[in-house]
């Protein structure tokens, strides 16, 4: 899709189209990625290295929301919002690489190869939840909530 957003021209309304798939498709990986994934390994890093590349990370998450938010503002497909796209683009694509050469890196020697079969399926179950929730004319199931008792006094 991101590929998709340089073929078209602004004012294309194929931008609007290409923009809503890619912020449904971000959002949800990125929620699922951290708190699944990077949640762990944040926690179980060892030494600074590891940990810095973590909270980059997390930023590089955080910058791609900032741009998720200014195009669901609802304007139009025009110039400026053709180059958000393009930087939304350049900036997840640039994620990708480093996630593939550090936090792969990291999840490689920190988790068992049973642990990162778990998290996939974990992931998979996940996806399918915020899938059927967004789906159109469904209504997301509450989850059930953990009944609390209180002590008499």
């Amino acid at each position: 899709m991101l590929d998709e957003v340089e073929k078209c021209d602004p004012g294309d309304q194929k931008l609007m189209s290409l923009a809503k798939s890619i912020e449904y498709s971000l959002s949800t990986h990125v929620k699922i990625e951290e708190r699944l994934f990077y949640s762990r390994l944040k926690n179980d890093a060892e030494g600074e290295d590891e940990l810095v590349d973590m909270y980059e990370a997390y930023t590089e998450h955080d910058v791609a929301d900032h741009v998720l938010q200014l195009l669901k503002k609802g304007r139009k497909p025009d110039e400026k919002f053709k180059a958000e796209l393009q930087v939304l683009g350049e900036s997840v694509k640039h994620h990708v690489k480093e996630e593939e050469s550090t936090v792969f890196k990291i999840a490689r020697e920190l988790l068992t190869q049973d642990e990162r079969n778990k998290l996939g399926d974990d992931w998979a179950k996940a996806r399918q939840r915020l899938d059927a929730a967004k789906a159109p004319g469904r209504t997301a199931v509450p989850r059930a909530r953990k009944k609390v008792t209180r002590k008499k006094r």
